[in-house]
């Protein structure tokens, strides 16, 4: 009895700490950055104790993981599944650019610097906002950019490779 107390904690800490990421926002999970993976460190404490109580055993903690475990699976075969409820759990890509133009409001709605918006677009080779086709927070937390230079150096490859084609045959 007292092991299904520590999985029923567990999932019930579980189910609290995605629902609280969902509504206080994630950013950018994929690139953490040291106050967030402080954060994350702490909130993983603070939890800890409510999960297993005072079972300090190596049983208790091995239940508690596996429940954590099972429950993931679980909720990641719903959320594959069930395409209303990955929306509604996980969100929905966020356009931050459009043609070189940034989306102030969706910055804002994503939390999101103008700064580290600058500094996603570099990582991505880019030198300037304004050749961004496209920029887009995904759902896992990643930006992904599409700009003019990428399709013109990929149209140029494509047309060389082409033309190289043509001549040989």
């Amino acid at each position: 009895m007292q092991y299904l107390d520590i999985i029923g904690r567990s999932l019930a800490v579980y189910l609290f700490i995605i629902a609280a990421i969902r509504l206080f926002g994630k950013k950018e999970l994929a690139q953490l950055s040291i106050v967030d993976l402080v954060f994350i460190l702490l909130i993983s404490n603070s939890v800890q104790n409510a999960m297993v109580g005072s079972d300090t055993s190596l049983p208790g903690g091995i239940i508690a993981a596996s429940a954590l475990f099972l429950g993931n699976l679980i909720l990641k075969k719903i959320i594959y599944r069930n395409e209303r409820f990955s929306h509604f759990l996980q969100g929905e890509p966020i356009l931050l650019i459009y043609k070189g133009k940034v989306k102030d409001r969706n910055l804002a709605r994503a939390g999101i610097s103008v700064n580290e918006l600058e500094a996603a677009v570099r990582e991505h080779g880019v030198q300037n906002m304004q050749d961004v086709d496209l920029a887009v927070l995904e759902i896992d937390g990643n930006i992904s950019v599409m700009s003019n230079d990428f399709q013109k150096k990929t149209f140029r490859k494509h047309k060389s490779r082409h033309s190289l084609g043509n001549s040989v045959s």
